[in-house]
């Protein structure tokens, strides 16, 4: 179960290093800051995205699950905000960091 944990963590910090070369307006600054980025999103992923993925059920199902995207860039961009040295300047990299991302969670949950 730690492995677990710890392969997501250096998983999706080895993602966020790589993310700001191919997504502009993302910017990270060292490995300590991806790192603490990857447990703030880890942890938002788990107590905060449930909560409001309950909340927002109604336009959820109105949109056929497309509005989930949008909770996870919001809560992409909102961990950038509280996180000195990570930096999101639009929704659309906001959007296309979470979506790679969950992705690399996705994988890293299949891996182990």
């Amino acid at each position: 179960m730690l492995i677990k944990a710890l392969a997501h963590i250096v998983a999706n910090a080895a993602a966020l290093l790589i993310m700001p070369r191919f997504i502009a307006g993302l910017s990270i600054e060292s490995w300590a800051t991806a790192t603490i980025v990857a447990l703030v999103w880890g942890l938002l992923s788990v107590t905060v995205r449930p909560i409001l993925g309950l909340l927002t059920l109604p336009i959820n199902l109105i949109t056929f699950g497309l509005f989930s995207f949008i909770l996870n860039a919001l809560l992409f961009w909102l961990v950038a905000l509280f996180i000195p040295g990570f930096g999101v300047a639009s929704f659309v990299a906001a959007l296309l960091g979470s979506v790679v991302l969950t992705v690399v969670s996705w994988a890293t949950d299949a891996a182990f």
